[in-house]
């Protein structure tokens, strides 16, 4: 899949506008959004300022709940979450860059209600690559793709931002 023709701008845009119409469509109080460390958070800032909205913006660091901590190890500078809201009775836009097995998607679930309990999580994502081994899906998502065994996608950024498929290994 050659990714160096998406728009990311387009895809983005067209995110921040089914985000901004999801979020009408609830009479609920002002939600909230969620970015996943790291490039979720970049997606999340700039479907935010595309939506021209002070909707609150969180940072959610997952590294502590991932199941595979055993394997990857820990990362030398882990940032601790930071969610300027309270979680409770709130509509969540969960925002990441890239949905594979579903197991990020998990772990911040697991973060989120250790801070409350949200009324609803809207899950938002830049690609969807397919590969599930949890059951999770996007409400949101700005593209789906087919990808080769052993090839993976990568956001880079945060300026400029950039998609890149690369072989495993």
């Amino acid at each position: 899949m050659d990714v160096s023709k998406l728009s990311l701008d387009d895809l983005i845009s067209d995110m921040a506008a089914r985000v901004d119409e999801r979020i009408r469509s609830f009479a609920e109080q002002t939600p909230v959004m969620v970015g996943i460390h790291t490039g979720g958070l970049w997606i999340a800032a700039a479907m935010r300022e595309r939506m021209q909205t002070e909707i609150p913006l969180g940072e959610l660091n997952i590294a502590f709940y991932r199941d595979d901590f055993s394997r990857i190890g820990m990362h030398p500078h882990v940032s601790p979450s930071n969610l300027p809201f309270e979680v409770e009775d709130r509509h969540i836009i969960l925002v990441d860059d890239v949905l594979y097995t579903g197991r990020t998607i998990r772990a911040a679930m697991n973060e989120l209600f250790d801070y409350g309990r949200p009324a609803r999580i809207t899950l938002a994502v830049l690609i969807d690559r397919g590969g599930r081994e949890l059951p999770m899906h996007a409400d949101i998502c700005g593209k789906t793709l087919s990808l080769k065994a052993g090839e993976h996608v990568k956001l880079s950024g945060p300026e400029p931002l950039a998609l890149v498929v690369k072989e495993n290994g």
